[in-house]
């Protein structure tokens, strides 16, 4: 059967949850809605729609 008390014994923490959030908040994330209007500009470029 599992013991809690010895289980919270081995917990260690990970990172702080705000700290994780800043740094992705921080980087430049690339989302599919990027590709798609990437992909919009260079089709309407070749058509000479812009």
């Amino acid at each position: 059967m599992l013991d809690f008390d010895e289980e919270l014994k081995k917990f260690s923490p990970i990172l702080d949850v705000e700290n994780v959030e800043d740094a992705i908040r921080k980087q430049e994330i690339t989302d599919v809605m990027d590709f798609i209007r990437e992909m919009e500009a260079e089709i309407a470029g070749r058509s000479g729609r812009g």
